[in-house]
This record gives C-alpha cells, sequence and structure tokens, in this order.
C-alpha cells in the first residue's frame, strides 16, 4: 500500500507542476503578447502623427499605393484583352470643348440646335462655342451671331481646318502672322483649341473692323482682299449667315437648310501675297 500511495503522490505532484508550468507559460505569454499590442499601437501612432504630420509623405505614399493598385489592374485587363484601361485617363473630359445645351439661355439653345443641324455637327461642342461667342462678343463689343457666322464660313465648325495660305483653325486665323496673339495661350499650337482660336479669330476681327472704319469692309480686311478687286462674295455670305443667325435668336423659325449658297471651303482662302499684306497690315 505504501509504494501504491506513494505512486499516487508523485502523480498528484507531477500533475500539479505540470499545471503550474502550463499556467505560467500561460501567464508568460499573455504578458508578452500585451506588451506587443502595446508596442504594436504605440507604433501605428507615431506612424499616424508622422503622416498627418508630413502631408508630402503622406501624399508620395498614397500615390504610390495608387499606382501600383492601377499598375495591377491594368495587367490584369491588358492580359484579358482589353488593351483600353492603359490608356485611360479618367481627366480627359476635362479637355473636351463642350457644354450641356441645357445650360444655355433660351437664346442662345436655339442657335446651337439649329447650327449642329445646319452643319451636321454635335451639339454640345456648338454649345460651347456659343457659349463663348457670347462671352467674348460681349466684352470685345463683337455680335455673337457675326462670330458664329464666320466660324460657319471660315471652316464650317472644323476646329482643325487650314487653308493653302496657312490660315488655322475654327475661324482661319493666320497663325505665323499673328503668332504673338498665341502667347497668352502657350503658343501657336493653341490655334486648333477651339476656344483660343475663337478668342483670337475674334481679336483680329475687331482690329479688322476698327481699320476699316465699317463691318462689311472690316470682313473684306479679315479674309485678305482688301488689297483685292473682289472678295470672292466672302462678306456678303457672312452677312447672309449673320442675318440668319440673328433670326434664329429672336425666336423666328429659320429652317436650317435654308439659303443654301455656296461656302467658300476653309482651305479655298485668297491666296498670295496681296491677302498676306492685307492681313498684315
Amino acid at each position: 500500500m505504501t509504494t501504491r500511495q506513494d505512486l499516487i503522490s508523485l502523480a498528484r505532484h507531477t500533475r500539479d507542476s505540470a499545471s503550474l508550468f502550463v499556467q505560467d507559460i500561460g501567464n508568460g505569454l499573455l504578458v508578452v503578447s500585451h506588451n506587443t499590442l502595446a508596442l504594436v499601437g504605440l507604433t501605428v501612432v507615431s506612424v499616424l502623427l508622422v503622416f498627418t504630420s508630413q502631408a508630402g509623405l503622406r501624399e508620395k505614399l498614397e500615390s504610390a499605393t495608387l499606382g501600383w493598385l492601377h499598375a495591377r489592374q491594368e495587367a490584369r485587363a491588358e492580359a484579358e484583352g482589353n488593351t483600353l484601361m492603359a490608356s485611360a485617363e479618367p481627366d480627359a473630359i476635362s479637355r473636351a470643348t463642350a457644354t450641356d445645351p441645357k445650360e444655355l439661355s433660351r437664346q442662345q439653345a436655339a442657335v446651337a440646335h439649329w447650327l449642329a443641324r445646319r452643319y451636321s455637327v454635335a451639339p454640345e461642342p456648338v454649345s460651347r462655342l456659343v457659349q463663348e461667342s457670347w462671352a467674348v462678343g460681349q466684352r470685345a463689343k463683337v455680335e455673337p451671331t457675326l462670330i458664329l457666322a464666320i466660324i460657319a464660313i471660315e471652316s464650317r465648325f472644323n476646329p482643325f481646318a487650314q487653308s493653302a495660305v496657312g490660315a488655322q483653325g475654327l475661324m482661319q486665323v493666320m497663325t505665323r502672322v499673328h503668332d504673338e496673339k498665341y502667347e497668352a495661350f502657350g503658343g501657336t499650337l493653341a490655334a486648333f483649341d477651339p476656344v483660343t482660336n475663337l478668342r483670337v479669330g475674334v481679336q483680329v476681327l475687331k482690329e479688322c473692323i476698327q481699320r476699316a472704319g465699317g463691318l462689311e469692309e472690316g470682313l473684306r480686311y479679315y479674309v485678305g482682299a482688301a488689297n483685292l478687286a473682289d472678295d470672292t462674295g466672302y462678306a456678303a455670305r457672312v452677312m447672309a449667315e449673320h442675318e440668319m443667325l440673328k433670326a434664329v435668336a429672336s425666336g423666328r423659325v429659320v429652317p436650317a437648310g435654308a439659303t443654301a449658297r455656296p461656302l467658300r471651303e476653309a482651305a479655298s482662302a485668297p491666296s498670295g501675297e496681296s491677302a498676306q499684306v492685307a492681313l498684315l497690315r
């Protein structure tokens, strides 16, 4: 019996020792984990404080992270055959020359829709040009319908038009002659920005009218025919278009195909030294 009791006592003692050992390990791990969590929390707080106090560092990290995520998304899309994702530009819409016609006044909207039908162009970019014509025309004291009439006759609302003598853009401005006017817009390549070309063109038109002393004679200067015997009917066509646009703006119903007179193509401006001299005067 003594031996059995000794064995039982030894087993109990071993169990108690093992239990105490496990308990000590558990307590130690608990203390370590608490300390580790406290250290991690302190690290996180420190990092947050650094980032909140240094906006530049935070922005760089955010930019790097977003760039990495975007690159992975592009690679995945390209692997699936979607090549558009690699060239996507969410801010591209900011370069579009367009305005919702609903944002225009009733008068401007009527003109924009009429021009869109007449020249088979989208109403949104035309609406932006109509809006700009009203704003620039008011500043320059030039009728907006006259500006739009010149655009219609000169380029038919093609912002990339170029004549044989180098007149460029919507209003067919002689870019090399009026290059200094484009300096405020970043250079002569701005001639192909519709809004910039319109602004420069209106300034050139205003100077031509002031120089000639009248509207129709000013149009002859504008087209480069001041030194020529005939402007090939340019001023008459502009004025006819101008009158129709004024009628549309006043609320009258004018068919989009009305008075279909032959229009001078953008590339058929009077050429030669005379035209350039007229514009340089």
